[in-house]
């Protein structure tokens, strides 16, 4: 499988190389973890300006639950 990290015995991960350089991501970079039905979304803290257009071209769909 492509992109298989393995948990260390202290918690950390390594995202791979092809990930990290097409979002950019830097050394002390900050990510928000989040879980949702039982998947982790790890996602970039971006300031204002970086942030812009940042999820163009993506799903960000979520289904509600119905009222």
């Amino acid at each position: 499988m492509k992109n298989v990290v393995t948990i260390s015995p202290k918690y950390q991960i390594v995202i791979p190389q092809e990930i990290r350089e097409r979002l950019k991501l830097k050394p002390g970079q900050q990510m928000t973890f989040m879980e949702y039905n039982g998947m982790l979304t790890i996602t970039p803290v971006l300031d204002m300006t970086q942030a812009r257009g940042f999820l163009k071209g993506q799903d960000i769909q979520v289904d509600r639950d119905k009222q």
